[in-house]
């Protein structure tokens, strides 16, 4: 006896075996009907063909969902995003980041705003 090989058992469906074992196949199916068999295989095919169609429908629902439209803060110019990043305004340049489906402006700590008034005609003395 060798211990370095391990006993191995096959069984050899040649001859006899193969042509019972395939009649007594066909017969079970036929005991059962092929109905069902043939509505499985129609059902796994339509699931595989509207498969595609359910991932577009989901993406759409993502896209919609975390896909933000808005103005630049600085020159008004309409572009999109995904909800809590940061980018850059594709027209100005401005860094931006997206919250709460706006745009706003990444402005150090600090940093006062303000905006300039037109000219009145009033000329400083010098």
């Amino acid at each position: 006896m060798r211990f370095d090989q391990p006993k191995t058992y096959s069984i050899s469906l040649t001859g006899w075996g193969f042509w019972l074992g395939s009649l007594a196949g066909a017969a079970l199916l036929t005991s059962l009907g092929l109905g069902w068999l043939v509505t499985g295989l129609v059902a796994l095919l339509l699931l595989l063909l509207s498969l595609p169609i359910l991932v577009l429908l989901a993406f759409r629902w993502w896209a919609r969902r975390w896909i933000t439209t808005d103005h630049c803060p600085v020159c008004g110019s309409e572009s999109q995003a995904v909800e809590g990043t940061r980018f850059l305004c594709p027209d100005c340049g401005e860094p931006l980041f997206v919250a709460d489906g706006h745009f706003y402006r990444q402005t150090p700590p600090g940093t006062i705003e303000v905006e300039p008034l037109e000219d009145s005609g009033w000329e400083l003395m010098s």
